[in-house]
């Protein structure tokens, strides 16, 4: 019987898992949870792992460290009800060899159908025509409304998310250019979009989504001279970190009125109340929703337990990470 514990407290477990997803994970294994609505005492938390040999973690838990991993010699597997890894995995772990797994691929779809969303209601031009018939309006701006059809769409980074956006822009009849230095154009082109340079991207796109892993190389990557390049009226969406934009050069460019931004992701959250984010008209700020929330939570426990089912019978896990390429991950 495959020893399973389910790490998170019991106020993150709640929200992502239900009933019916905790007897799903007892009919794969003698199933373990926390008692505690966050993390256990030091003490408790190590003897909760003695036995596992499946670790689910999420949001909160703790690094994967040498006392942990001391106390639970039966650890196979650690999966990941939540995005990066980062957080959990230690040298220690890579170095016993523990394979770890993420839900990457289901916050990844939350991400991309969010960016697709603005991206649909941006170049309807919904938001200021919305604005326009609350002020008694109508057909004021009418003439900047685009469809989603022959438009050029620039995507930044095709991870889980950045390559799930590209795959629903197959629906539309659109061109799409991406950005990712760690694809070839054949990769790429498989997926169905063609491989450029950022600068490229960013000239010729009349959107430019964002979905690049917050790595040293990426920070501030969209900065003033990139800015400046792309077309008046683009539009720019922000559903990765807020780091990978120089926010100082990006709020001096909205200013001009000539770009749209939606940002779900600021550098810090939340920003200041004065920020200019908030009060500029063509700025939309979400408060970081654009991956999974609520009831999106429970689409995080299906994959996690399709992973440790798939772990069981013994098949390639969908989700495990290449621990030796964490560095350029998000």
């Amino acid at each position: 019987m495959t020893e399973i514990l389910l790490l998170p407290g019991k106020a993150t477990a709640r929200q992502m898992f239900t009933p019916d997803h905790l007897e799903q994970l007892r009919a794969l294994g003698n199933l373990k949870t926390n008692p505690y609505e966050g993390m256990p005492p030091r003490e408790e938390l190590l003897e909760l792992v003695s036995d596992a040999e499946v670790i689910i973690t999420s949001w909160g838990c703790p690094a994967m460290d040498r006392a942990i991993l001391d106390r639970a010699p039966a650890l196979k597997l650690v999966v990941h009800a939540a995005g990066t890894v980062k957080g959990i995995v230690t040298p220690e772990l890579v170095k016993r060899g523990i394979r770890v797994s993420s839900a990457n691929e289901a916050l990844g779809r939350g991400v991309a159908e969010t960016a697709l969303g603005l991206t649909i209601v941006s170049l309807k031009y919904i938001w200021q025509l919305a604005k326009d018939t609350r002020e008694g309006e109508w057909r004021k701006n009418w003439s900047k409304v685009r469809d989603l059809y022959n438009v050029t769409i620039g995507v930044i980074g095709a991870g889980k998310a950045g390559r799930h956006y590209i795959k629903l822009l197959q629906n539309f009849h659109v061109n799409i250019l991406a950005y990712d230095p760690t694809l070839t154009q054949a990769e790429l082109r498989a997926l169905g979009a063609e491989k450029v340079e950022l600068e490229t991207l960013l000239r010729e796109s009349d959107v430019v989504s964002i979905h690049a892993p917050s790595i040293p190389e990426t920070y501030r990557m969209i900065n003033g001279e990139r800015l400046r390049l792309m077309k008046d009226n683009a539009v720019l969406i922000n559903t990765a970190r807020g780091a990978l934009i120089d926010e100082e050069a990006l709020v001096a460019e909205l200013s001009k009125g000539r770009l749209w931004a939606c940002l779900d992701v600021t550098d810090p959250e939340p920003p200041a109340p004065d920020h200019p984010f908030r009060s500029l008209p063509n700025v939309i700020l979400l408060p970081h929703i654009a991956g999974v929330v609520n009831n999106g939570l429970h689409r995080v426990a299906d994959y996690t337990i399709e992973e440790v089912r798939r772990y069981r019978e013994g098949t390639a896990l969908d989700g495990e990470v290449e621990l030796s390429r964490l560095h350029v991950l998000a």
